[in-house]
């Protein structure tokens, strides 16, 4: 690798600035590296499509598996990789301090934090959410490294109707001291507006998982940055099970279809 930590810090800062970028989400460090090979400015690790790859389900995962694995994608790549930090492992918020200062030792440019646990429903409320996140920027400023602190709401993945909650908690994170936002679940153009013109100056981050919005609109919207979250691994996964089912069937015709082994060779070549 030719960047330093600090140096993909800084990059990740200057796209944060101006303009919109794709962000999409490898699962491990051979996909991490195919998407530097094509050409991506950043990435972001994805805690399904991880979770998946250790044959294990979303939120089975451990703090610890996790800072691991954000390890090795950054050691992987030149570029600027956004951790997909599920909840900071923690409800308290000296606890997600703490667990925010490992998750820096790994080498990541951005890191978000949720405002719910996984395996529980509902969001942790308004005011804990909110120390949440301040507890969050105080371990990045206590550590003076150039992070980019992402806060997440999920209401939108718990009702679809949950616009004006989800934005006021959004406003509430930015001012809590949030450099990106994010409500993952917003598809259609008003409401990615309103989030858009809700938490402006700063810049907010659009989940593209199924179909829909073109990055050009996405832009035209006022979105900074466009991530894919477990998508990409669910795509593989469906490749994979459709040959799958090919092949019980009796026919491999379904292999036809992989990427030759030299090709593949010559991308990872690249890295060594």
């Amino acid at each position: 690798m030719t960047r330093t930590v600090a140096e993909k810090r800084a990059v990740f800062r200057a796209l944060h600035q101006q303009g919109c970028f794709v962000m999409p989400n490898p699962w491990d460090v051979g996909s991490a590296r195919m998407l530097q090979h094509q050409g991506f400015s950043a990435l972001a690790s994805t805690s399904t499509g991880y979770a998946w790859s250790t044959g294990r389900p979303d939120y089975a995962v451990t703090r610890d598996d996790v800072l691991r694995h954000l390890a090795a994608l950054c050691d992987a790549v030149d570029l600027p990789v956004n951790a997909d930090f599920e909840n900071g492992f923690a409800t308290e918020p000296a606890e997600v301090a703490a667990n925010v200062g490992l998750a820096l030792e790994t080498g990541v440019a951005g890191l978000s934090i949720e405002d719910r646990d996984g395996n529980a429903p509902g969001l942790y409320d308004l005011a804990l959410s909110v120390e949440r996140i301040r507890a969050a920027r105080d371990a990045i400023d206590r550590s003076g490294d150039n992070v980019v602190l992402v806060a997440r709401t999920e209401g939108l993945l718990i009702d679809p109707e949950a616009l004006a909650p989800s934005i006021d908690r959004l406003v509430a994170f930015a001012e809590a001291g949030a450099d990106c936002l994010y409500a993952p679940g917003i598809r259609d153009k008003a409401g990615i507006a309103a989030l858009v013109r809700a938490v402006a100056p700063k810049p907010l981050n659009v989940v593209m998982m199924r179909p829909g919005l073109s990055v050009a609109e996405l832009a035209d919207l006022g979105v900074r940055r466009i991530s894919t979250g477990g998508a990409l691994a669910r795509v593989a996964w469906a490749a994979m099970l459709a040959t799958v089912d090919r092949i019980k069937a009796g026919s491999f015709d379904g292999l036809a279809g992989g990427t030759p082994g030299k090709e593949l060779d010559d991308i990872f070549a690249g890295f060594a």
